[in-house]
């Protein structure tokens, strides 16, 4: 791949992986930095084209497809790595970062993979590195949602690997292409399916906010960029125009914001805003217009950069507090006045607010699903903004930062000013895309001519935020956080989990006392009936015929001792005795 002009970002980050284990002294973190450097610089140096091609079956794998979607999306991979490693810079665990370097990788891997075998490699090397982000957090609970992260994701890997086989044995070819919706197959819809479990779509989307509040504080801030945004690629580039997608995605979004607004703990809110965003996204891929894909690629480049700040500024508070319970901060305003600062320029971008790069994004999926006159979708996205607003823009803070505090003698942690300065990348990088869109325009794979600073927009989006925002004025006494725990569809999973345990265990579980009784009663008494026998026949067989042998041998011992007189004339006697006795017995014969 390094050959012919495209050095893969991959390669970098899978050899800071196999080289962590032997790096030594003081420095060596600084080479955590240098994968994403070099990525940075493949992205923007690289020409479209196809690289590496790999002979295979008669089939050519591509591990180097590169074209303006795949660049995009690499793009902001990239510069979320480098944001991401400076976020971790601190942290001496070495298996921390070499899971988040595979992490990383597979993610790459799979944004210019060009066939889906290749593609598939990758996406099983990413669920592998995330679930060793949740488990590298070493805490009971961390442990189980591991698991049930690792099992969800196996589930979509395998949707995935039967769909390409069953595709591959019906036309021949691993080729990752478009699908026409009109046309797709029985194997379409099975990948179709694996790539909704990592997109979290409404029902398969409990393993994120079951496993992303569990992930290690920087951890957590690497899966909310890349796991939801590769399958937001991949749908893009396979299933574009799929309704279906268009009506789950709007799901997505109202169905995040409603159990986001009823969460207390801050990472389990911002996971949730994870499932209602990536809805935008994927309503966009359904609706399949050019504006609509725009939009939909643009938000996703848009969120990882506000994502991974809202995930930083949460986990910073987590670092220096020790929890991210609403119901136990409050009071952080002047003691975390830079954080709260920075998480308010994350909490503005999810919220669409003008100046700010999710205004930027949200309101072209938006108005691309108004002009292609799917209206109740563009309703559905526009309610969900108002729910974003509410529990991450105002709810969280408020309670977080200006509330009263719980414990008014909380002990803060230091921040390492690694993290300060990743947040500050992050939020400058929001903001500018903000005020100067075409930053993000230019990478878009569609040409569509969209202005989003028009007068309807700019209003639009002000009434949405006031009323919003005078809203929880009133209701902010109403609406205080509770500890608890939403489980949602984990409900339904754990359910169906127990059921099975259930329908499987028991006839196991019985049949097992029946041999248990039957061993007991029979085969325990066969069994000592034969070891009775078996006691017998030793004492009566076998040491019946060692003992005599011995007797025997030890008789003619002792009479042999006796003729051993010593006298001549004994052995003399002895000799004619045997003698007479030969020719007794020879001419008794003969």
């Amino acid at each position: 791949m390094t050959s012919t002009g495209f050095l893969h970002p991959a390669l970098g980050f899978i050899a800071l992986a196999l080289a962590l284990p032997f790096l030594r002294g003081r420095h060596w973190r600084w080479m955590l930095l240098i994968p994403p450097i070099l990525a940075i610089f493949s992205v923007l140096t690289v020409t479209v084209g196809d690289y590496g091609l790999i002979p295979y079956l008669g089939n050519a794998l591509e591990p180097g497809r590169v074209d303006k979607l795949s660049l995009v999306f690499a793009n902001v991979f990239a510069i979320q790595s480098l944001i991401g490693m400076i976020y971790a810079f601190h942290v001496k665990d070495k298996a921390h970062h070499a899971s988040a370097a595979l992490y990383v990788a597979g993610s790459f891997g799979c944004v210019f993979a060009g066939d889906y075998l290749t593609l598939f490699i990758f996406w099983e090397l990413m669920a592998v590195a995330s679930t060793f982000l949740v488990w590298l957090h070493r805490t009971k609970t961390s442990t189980d949602a591991g698991f049930r992260y690792f099992m969800f994701h196996t589930l979509g890997g395998l949707f995935l690997l039967g769909g390409l086989l069953l595709r591959y044995h019906e036309i021949g070819t691993f080729a990752f292409l478009p699908v026409d919706p009109g046309n797709a197959q029985y194997y379409d819809w099975l990948i179709l399916l694996g790539f909704c479990v990592n997109a979290a779509v409404v029902p398969l989307h409990a393993w994120l906010p079951d496993a992303y509040p569990e992930a290690t504080v920087p951890g957590a801030v690497f899966m909310c960029a890349f796991t939801t945004k590769t399958a937001v690629y991949v749908l893009a580039r396979g299933f574009a125009g799929f309704y279906v997608l268009a009506v789950a995605g709007t799901i997505m979004a109202v169905y995040g914001v409603l159990y986001a607004s009823m969460e207390n703990n801050a990472r389990r809110i911002l996971s949730y805003h994870i499932v209602s965003q990536v809805g935008y996204m994927v309503a966009g891929i359904g609706i399949g217009t050019a504006m609509c894909l725009n939009g939909a690629i643009a938000h996703a480049y848009a969120h990882i950069l506000y994502k991974g700040l809202l995930f930083m500024g949460v986990g910073t508070v987590l670092y220096a507090v020790g929890s991210a319970n609403l119901d136990k901060l409050g009071g952080l305003v002047g003691k975390l006045p830079v954080v709260m600062l920075l998480y308010m320029v994350g909490a503005v971008s999810i919220s669409g607010m003008p100046f700010f790069n999710g205004f930027i994004s949200k309101t072209m999926t938006i108005t691309g699903a108004a002009e292609s006159h799917h209206t109740l979708l563009a309703v559905g996205l526009e309610i969900a903004a108002v729910g974003t607003f509410l529990s991450v823009g105002i709810k969280l803070p408020y309670f977080a930062f200006w509330n009263k505090p719980a414990k008014t003698d909380v002990k803060l942690n230091p921040i390492p000013k690694n993290m300060y300065i990743a947040m500050g990348i992050a939020a400058a990088l929001c903001f500018l895309q903000g005020v100067y869109p075409q930053m993000l325009y230019r990478l878009l794979p569609f040409p569509v001519e969209y202005t989003p600073y028009t007068p309807w927009h700019l209003l639009q989006a002000s009434m949405l935020l006031s009323f919003t925002g005078l809203g929880f004025w009133f209701m902010r006494k109403v609406i205080v956080p509770h500890h608890g725990r939403n489980l949602d569809f984990d409900k339904l999973y754990r359910l169906i989990g127990n059921a099975g345990l259930y329908l499987v265990c028991r006839p196991i579980a019985w049949a097992d006392s029946i041999w248990t009784t039957v061993y007991r009663v029979i085969g325990l008494r066969a069994l000592m009936d034969m070891a009775a026998g078996s006691s017998w026949f030793d004492r009566k067989g076998i040491d019946t015929v060692v003992d005599g042998t011995a007797y025997t041998v030890r008789n003619i011992g002792r009479s042999g001792a006796k003729v051993q007189t010593g006298r001549l004339q004994d052995y003399l006697a002895l000799a004619v005795f045997l003698a007479l006795c030969i020719y007794g017995l020879v001419a008794y014969l003969g």
